[in-house]
């Protein structure tokens, strides 16, 4: 019995000591950093106190009453919700498309994947170009088919339908990549035996494929989800949170709370808050789809 204690404890200590250089680093950058946050939303810690003092939950009771707080909330979630099911759709529908033997299919796949690698900024100006009123190419189209022209990123009801067209252009590409790899994980027997049966094609994807593919979708649903809370690169270049606050996200919120108010405080507070509902929102995710999923 002590042998094996001493070799359990041995295999247990070894496995510590390989995680000990992950571990380390993530309490530093992750829960050491949140810690040091969520300190911070309870001080004062602006342009006019040179020394932060602690006012407790005052900054939070200051977001609540604040307007433009509750405008960037409900610009994410209409930002979640445009953004997340549309690219998790279009990404399923394209790696299905593409895990067919077709002629070309590495040239499809690399088209497909393409706005992933390029960065958000270069991407901010493509489609800023696109969007430019009467020269850019949307509005050149819409002209060309006789209708009236519009400021896409000028006009507080069509702004946020600009921002989620291009995000999800750049991010479809990159989800696809995921089910790809759990659709060339799926036995092919169970498609065979589909097919012997005479069962039609979307039968077998509502039954076989779907199902099959809930961890990855569980998987790409939360990255997705974050995803959204966390973009601020295209709005700085595109519209910079305007046409007033129409566009304007919780991220970039914060950053104009630290970097252009200077109130450390404040921005402390928005991110706690925003730590809180990614939190909320995985979890929701995670436990509404577990029992839904099918490991194989």
């Amino acid at each position: 019995m002590g042998r094996k204690f001493r070799i359990r404890l041995q295999t247990n200590a070894f496995a510590w000591l390989l995680l000990l250089p992950s571990l380390f680093f993530l309490f530093l950058f992750t829960f050491y950093s949140i810690a040091r946050t969520i300190r911070l939303s309870l001080f004062q810690a602006d342009l006019a106190t040179p020394l932060p003092f602690f006012v407790g939950l005052e900054n939070y009771g200051n977001m609540w009453k604040d307007q433009v707080f509750w405008q960037v909330m409900s610009n994410n979630l209409w930002f979640a919700l445009g953004t997340a099911p549309t690219s998790i759709a279009l990404a399923l529908l394209m790696a299905v498309y593409c895990n067919k033997a077709l002629r070309g299919q590495g040239a499809l796949r690399t088209a497909f994947f393409y706005p992933t690698v390029v960065p958000m900024i270069a991407i901010a100006n493509i489609w800023l170009f696109i969007y430019t009123p009467e020269y850019g190419l949307l509005s050149r189209a819409v002209k060309w088919i006789g209708q009236s022209d519009a400021n896409w990123l000028g006009t507080p009801e069509l702004v946020m339908w600009a921002m989620v067209i291009m995000i999800v252009w750049k991010e479809a590409g990159y989800f696809m990549i995921f089910y790809l790899a759990g659709l060339q994980n799926i036995p092919q027997d169970l498609y065979e035996a589909a097919q012997t049966d005479g069962v039609g094609a979307w039968t077998t994807f509502r039954k076989i494929t779907f199902p099959l593919l809930m961890p990855t979708t569980l998987f790409v649903a939360i990255v997705a989800l974050t995803n959204s809370f966390k973009l601020v690169d295209h709005l700085w270049i595109m519209t910079k949170g305007g046409p007033n606050n129409a566009s304007s996200l919780l991220l970039y919120y914060i950053y104009e709370a630290a970097f252009s108010f200077w109130d450390q405080g404040m921005a402390s507070a928005l991110t706690v808050v925003m730590i809180a509902v990614l939190l909320l929102l995985a979890a929701l995710q995670f436990f509404g789809l577990d029992k839904k999923i099918h490991y194989h």
